[in-house]
């Protein structure tokens, strides 16, 4: 697992079949090739059709969809034209997007402490409150504070009590770990940065959800890796497409939300985790996996520990206080093997020298005993889950979704590609979003929202009728458009 340097370029492919499986059925009214080349156009637009994948030739696609090649071709010129298709001498067409549908570079700075006080109900951060009985836990860390007193204040790794803790839950959990394996971070994101800067140099490939975490997005982004995204349908990952990413780039990493994925809600089942574990292996590719949603499930039981499917022990977890128990915490970990640990405390020692004690000391109070309180919690997260999904239907019923069993969100699928749109206006109707681009890699998801369930039942409802206003608000042309707004949200 140390770094090493940039591969040799490479590029996806997508098979004629696994094209036309892709499609579905596309045809409509008006000419075939016009109607071909919005359907491929959607897909891109989707994230069903990742950025820099060759298509198959004309010839190859024309069978594949019965249609004739003089139809492909003019559907792949028409693609050209706008912006869609790029062609390379030796490459074929490669899927891209038009300049006015990048992501903006600049987000319009958002700031959530200003919720509260001008009546907006927000949606852009999905998280909730800290529990009751926190105050509880500060209050025994300060009574444990005296004894740390004496010593200089530092330990770059975290306090041994909290690595401890964390390692004994993933035992419990059926997963034997030493506190040597644990690395404590100012939360999740500080963790994926870190483990970034030691496996990746500049250039080098990430594999990725898509949609994903908006701020992993960033930090690979800061990073300078070049993204590979894999699609998320709706019935959760393509391992298929994912074994072929895999195999045709080479990434140096893949970074995975396998537990109530964030935005979309799906849980990896254990065999696709199982499969997942193989073909990282036998790519060379090093896993990481954010389970910071994990404590979260909301039906049925708690999913296992990816790493506990790994028997080559390769597997990098990273997990979190913020989303389970409170974000003001900001204290996450990694899961690491002991080799690995130690490269990331050296490359650390440049940046921070370990968390507040303070804060370690309360976290480690708080996971001692997590069970009772993590059990409110996901009492609570049923109930406003219950109640988004009542307030869809009764309001937005046009909008789909899959209902998730745990996590903080839903992936609302909406009729048009209006979500920039409708997050860059929403807040006159006092609600705030996230538009769903925040959460592709250049642009897609124009047709997507995250909408998290975390505020208490009686907002969410009214969020939703504000939202459905917000929408019905909207100028007609603009349904009818897929360019995106700008101005987007930025939340966590």
């Amino acid at each position: 697992m140390t770094p090493r340097p940039p591969r040799g370029s490479a590029s996806r492919s997508i098979g004629a079949a696994a094209l036309a499986e892709q499609l579905g059925d596309w045809s409509g009214s008006g000419a075939a090739y016009r109607q071909l080349a919005q359907a491929l156009r959607q897909l891109i637009l989707d994230g069903r059709l990742a950025l820099g994948v060759r298509l198959p030739g004309e010839r190859e696609t024309a069978a594949a969809l019965r249609l004739s090649r003089t139809t492909v071709a003019a559907a792949y010129l028409q693609l050209r034209d706008e912006g869609f298709l790029s062609t390379r001498r030796g490459s074929g067409s490669l899927t891209t997007l038009p300049e006015a549908q990048t992501l903006p570079s600049l987000l319009r700075p958002f700031d959530p402490a200003g919720s509260a006080d001008d009546g907006l109900l927000d949606l852009a951060y999905a998280t909730l409150p800290a529990p009751e009985g926190l105050h509880r836990a500060y209050a025994a860390a300060l009574q444990a504070l005296p004894a740390h007193l004496p010593g200089h204040g530092y330990a770059p790794a975290g306090l041994p009590v909290l690595r401890q803790v964390i390692a004994e839950r993933y035992a419990h959990q059926g997963l034997p770990t030493s506190a040597e394996q644990i690395v404590v971070t100012f939360g999740a994101q500080h963790a994926l940065s870190l483990l970034v800067r030691v496996l990746t140099c500049a250039g080098e490939r990430v594999l990725v959800d898509h949609p994903t975490y908006l701020h992993a997005l960033d930090t690979f982004r800061e990073e300078g890796c070049q993204i590979v995204p894999v699609a998320l349908g709706s019935g959760g990952w393509d391992l298929a497409g994912l074994r072929a990413a895999i195999r045709q780039t080479a990434p140096r990493l893949a970074y995975l939300i396998p537990d109530f994925h964030n935005p979309t809600g799906h849980c990896m089942p254990e065999a696709q985790r199982r499969s997942v574990i193989e073909a990282a292996h036998q790519g060379r590719t090093t896993l990481i996996v954010d389970e910071v949603l994990s404590d979260l499930w909301l039906d049925g039981a708690a999913p296992a520990p990816f790493a506990s499917f790994d028997a080559r022990a390769q597997v990098v977890s990273i997990g979190s206080l913020s989303k389970s128990f409170w974000g003001g915490l900001r204290l996450g970990w990694m899961r690491v093997p002991p080799a690995l640990a130690q490269q990331v405390m050296a490359a650390r020692s440049a940046s921070d020298l370990g968390a507040p004690t303070l804060e370690q000391l309360t976290a480690a109070h708080l996971l001692a005993d997590a069970g009772p309180m993590l059990e409110r919690r996901r009492e609570t997260l049923r109930r406003q889950r219950d109640a988004l999904h009542a307030a869809l239907g009764l309001h937005l019923p046009e909008w789909r979704y899959h209902l998730p069993q745990g996590g903080l969100s839903l992936w609302a699928a909406l009729p048009q590609p209006v979500s920039s749109l409708l997050a860059s206006t929403s807040e006159r109707f006092g609600v705030r979003v996230i538009a769903g681009p925040r959460f592709g890699t250049q642009g897609q998801f124009e047709r997507h929202l995250r909408l998290p369930f975390t505020l208490p039942e009686t907002e969410l409802g009214e969020a939703v009728g504000r939202l459905a206003r917000a929408v019905r608000a909207l100028p007609q042309e603009h349904h009818r458009s897929a360019e995106p707004a700008r101005g987007v949200l930025s939340g966590v």
